[in-house]
């Protein structure tokens, strides 16, 4: 099955997905990685409004003469792993990135009434392409690992741990 959905997402959509759907993503989409989390998790900070919103793990490459962002593809979700239950208990519904998430993640997602999203890895550049638009919003220091708010268009991923803790 393949949708179009808009962000932020309510818990009504998302009890709708199921683990394989083919799913893609027009709105605002936050990016986050490694140091970010750290930072949110240690600080009990959240520097956008959770509800609803998508975090995207990716740190984008500097972007083009006269493009919006660089290449911008999923980095290994595992390293947020530790701090996905929490920023789920703190409200955070989805999440994209590549690869599995440990049983604890997927106890949360599903507790949380969340869903992971899988983005293609090794296709950086084809989505970068779908970012109309990027600013950092939080953690400038971070370099490539801000938090940034990115405005999608058709921007597709798969549904890979579903609200009922399916998984693909």
């Amino acid at each position: 099955m393949k949708r179009q959905i808009d962000t932020p997402i309510d818990d009504d959509v998302i009890r709708t997905l199921h683990a394989g759907d083919m799913v893609t993503l027009t709105g605002f989409i936050y990016t986050a990685r490694d140091a970010a989390h750290k930072r949110m998790y240690e600080n009990n900070e959240n520097p956008f409004d959770f509800a609803g919103a998508a975090v995207y793990y990716a740190g984008p490459s500097p972007a083009p003469q006269g493009g919006v962002i660089g290449s911008i593809g999923p980095t290994t979700s595992g390293r947020m792993d530790k701090y996905s239950p929490e920023m789920i208990r703190r409200g955070l519904k989805i999440m994209i990135g590549k690869g599995e998430r440990n049983d604890s993640v997927v106890a949360a997602i599903k507790e949380g009434c969340g869903v992971y999203f899988a983005a293609i890895g090794g296709a950086a550049a084809l989505l970068s392409k779908r970012v109309v638009s990027a600013e950092v919003v939080a953690y400038d220091d971070l370099g490539t690992e801000a938090v940034r708010k990115l405005y999608v268009r058709d921007f597709p991923v798969i549904v890979s741990v579903d609200s009922f803790g399916n998984t693909i």
